[in-house]
Parts: structure tokens; C-alpha cells; sequence
């Protein structure tokens, strides 16, 4: 009797927990064509579309040369959050790099974008 009551309890809780959403504004950032050592922070910002509170468990970057930063707080529906991606502009050329989130959402592995061109300084952007 009581394993039956913790699994529906469990159940339901799942049931909670993974009818999160998120809505980002765009999920692929482009820095276009700028100048090597240029600035390279941006900001992806979403909306707790949800019910419940949205906690961003982990975000990994595909790479080392862009390091996301989560929110320390679950983003309570209807509220805003971002994600700041720092990419290190020292490095020349093209680059598109992928920024992974797992949270609690219904989807709880959403991939964003980061992309751009980097050039050297002092030439013409």
C-alpha cells in the first residue's frame, strides 16, 4: 500500500516538475564581424512560461572559449532570467559554438547559439 502511494506521489510530482517551459527571445546569438579583443559578453534572456518555478540545473558550452553563466535563483513563472555567454575574442576567425541548458522544463535539454567572425584589431570592421 504504501509503495503504491509513493509512486503515484512521485508521479505527480514528475507530472509538476517537467510541465515547465521557457521561451528564450532568440536562441542563436550573432555577433557578426568585430574586432579581435573585442567585448564578448552577450545575454540570452527568457520567460518562465510555466506554472512552477524554472531551475536551470547546468549549462555546458561546447567548447572552452565560451563560458555561459546560469542564474543562481529559480525564475518564477512569468518572471525573466538570462544567461550570460562570455566568448573569448582573442581567437581570429569564424566561430559557432553551442550553449547546452538542462533544467526542470518539460524539455529538459535546450541548445542555444552562439556565432560571429572575429578579425584582427586595427582592421576595418
Amino acid at each position: 500500500m504504501k509503495t503504491i502511494l509513493i509512486t503515484i506521489t512521485a508521479f505527480f510530482i514528475t507530472a509538476i516538475a517537467s510541465a515547465q517551459e521557457f521561451k528564450f527571445e532568440s536562441e542563436t546569438i550573432d555577433y557578426g564581424k568585430i574586432a579581435q579583443g573585442s567585448e564578448g559578453v552577450r545575454v540570452f534572456e527568457f520567460t518562465n512560461t510555466g506554472e512552477a518555478p524554472l531551475i536551470i540545473k547546468e549549462i555546458k558550452s561546447s567548447c572552452g572559449c565560451a563560458i555561459p553563466k546560469k542564474p543562481q535563483k529559480p525564475i518564477m513563472p512569468g518572471e525573466k532570467g538570462a544567461i550570460e555567454v562570455s566568448y573569448d575574442t582573442k581567437r581570429l576567425g569564424g566561430f559557432s559554438k553551442a550553449i547546452t541548458i538542462f533544467s526542470n522544463a518539460k524539455i529538459e535539454r535546450k541548445q542555444l547559439k552562439i556565432k560571429g567572425f572575429i578579425s584582427k584589431s586595427g582592421t576595418k570592421v
